[in-house]
C-alpha cells in the first residue's frame, strides 16, 4: 500500500468560492492558511483571470488568458492583501474577477513560504518562496541577458511542471511538463498544441531549471511557478482519451480537489475543475485557463482515487488523443502508516 506524504492537503491548497460585493476591504476567509499564490476567476462573467503572488506583491496582476504584461493596480483596487486565513479584495478597477458586485468568484490558493529568500544556485540570482513539503516554489528574477540562463528553484528535487512568464512585456506563458520533456513546450494563454523547439527548456534538475534565449527577454522581470509531485497530494502526468461517456479513468492516488487538463496534439482549451463548484459525480463545471469566458458544463467525475471523463468532448476525452494534467488533492487515498484511513468514495 502506498501511503501519502501529506496527510492534510487543505493546509497547502484550497478552493474558496465567494460572492463579490464591489466594496473595499472584502475579506475572504476560510482558506485554512495564508496563501502565497492566489488565482481568481469570475464564474458568472467573461472577465480575465487574475493571478497574484507574494513575491510580485498584491498589486501586481498577471492574466492566464492573455500574453499581456503585468498590471500594477492602484491602492484600494482589485486585490489588497494576503491574510492569515485567506485574502482581501477591494473595489474592482481593472479586473472583474476580483470583487464585482454580485459575481460568483472562484479562488484557488496555494501555500509556498512567504516572501522568500535569495537563491544563487543559477546563473541568475533569484528570490524564491519554497515549500518543500508541498513541492511548490515561486521564483522571481530579472535576467540581464537574453539567455540561455539557469534559475534556482529551491525544491531539492527536479520539478515535474513549471509555469512561467515574463512580467514586463507582452509574451506568452510557457509551460514545462515532465510528460513532454525538455525539448517541448506548451503555452497556458493559448489553446495551441505542444511545440518542439530545440533548447527551449534546457536542463531541469534538483537545483535549477534552464530557459533558452527564445523564451526570455533581457532586463525583463519574470516569475516561474515550480511543482514537484507529492504522493497523495499532487500529480503531474498524462493520459489517452477514448471518446466514451464511460471515459478514461485517470488514477491519481487521491480524491482530487482541483484538476487542470490540456490536450497536447491539437488546439483545445485548458480545462479547470474543482471540488467546490457543484462538486462531484458528473455535476461539476469547467473554467478555461486560456479564456475569459464564464463557466460552462463539461463534466468529469472526481472520484476517491482519481478522475474519470464523462463526455466525448475533444477538450478532455478525444479518441486516442494525448492529454497532460496537473491535480491537487482534497484528501489522500490512504492517509498515513499509523492511521491509514481510505478516502470516502464518491
Amino acid at each position: 500500500m502506498a501511503y501519502a506524504s501529506i496527510n492534510k492537503p487543505g493546509l497547502y491548497f484550497n478552493t474558496k468560492l465567494f460572492t463579490g460585493n464591489g466594496s473595499n476591504g472584502h475579506a475572504i476567509t476560510g482558506v485554512g492558511f495564508q496563501p502565497d499564490w492566489v488565482w481568481l476567476k469570475n464564474r458568472s462573467g467573461a472577465t480575465a483571470h487574475v493571478l497574484v503572488d507574494v513575491l510580485r506583491g498584491q498589486n501586481k496582476v498577471l492574466n492566464s488568458n492573455n500574453s499581456g504584461a503585468e498590471t500594477t493596480t492602484n491602492a484600494n483596487k482589485d486585490f489588497r492583501s494576503f491574510d492569515s486565513d485567506g485574502f482581501t479584495v477591494d473595489t474592482n478597477e481593472n479586473f472583474g474577477s476580483t470583487n464585482t458586485n454580485g459575481a460568483n468568484i472562484a479562488s484557488w490558493c496555494w501555500k509556498a513560504n512567504g516572501t522568500g529568500s535569495a537563491n544563487t544556485d543559477g546563473s541568475v540570482n533569484s528570490t524564491v518562496s519554497v515549500n518543500t513539503t508541498a513541492g511548490f516554489s515561486i521564483c522571481s528574477f530579472t535576467q540581464a541577458s537574453s539567455g540561455p540562463i539557469t534559475i534556482g528553484h529551491g525544491l531539492g528535487v527536479a520539478p515535474d511542471m513549471i509555469i512561467g512568464k515574463s512580467r514586463g512585456n507582452t509574451s506568452n506563458w510557457q509551460i514545462f511538463h515532465k510528460s513532454l520533456g525538455t525539448g517541448k513546450f506548451i503555452q497556458l494563454n493559448t489553446d495551441g498544441a505542444v511545440q518542439t523547439v530545440s533548447n527551449f527548456w534546457g536542463t531541469v534538475d534538483t537545483s535549477i531549471f534552464t530557459i533558452g534565449s527564445n523564451q526570455i527577454e533581457a532586463n525583463q522581470p519574470s516569475v516561474y511557478y515550480c511543482f514537484v509531485e507529492k504522493k497523495g497530494y499532487s500529480k503531474f502526468s498524462q493520459y489517452i482519451g477514448n471518446e466514451n461517456t464511460n471515459g478514461t479513468f485517470v488514477y491519481t492516488g487521491f480524491k482530487p480537489a482541483w484538476v487542470m487538463i490540456k490536450r497536447t496534439n491539437s488546439g483545445n482549451h485548458w480545462t479547470i475543475y474543482d471540488n467546490k463548484r457543484l462538486g462531484y459525480n458528473n455535476d461539476n463545471k469547467v473554467l478555461y485557463a486560456n479564456e475569459s469566458a464564464s463557466e460552462e458544463e463539461l463534466e468529469i467525475d472526481l472520484l476517491s482515487n482519481g478522475f474519470k471523463c464523462r463526455n466525448t468532448d475533444n477538450k478532455v476525452n478525444g479518441s486516442g488523443n494525448p492529454y497532460i494534467y496537473m491535480a491537487f488533492a482534497e484528501e489522500p487515498l490512504v492517509a498515513n502508516v499509523s492511521g491509514s484511513i481510505p478516502a470516502t468514495a464518491r
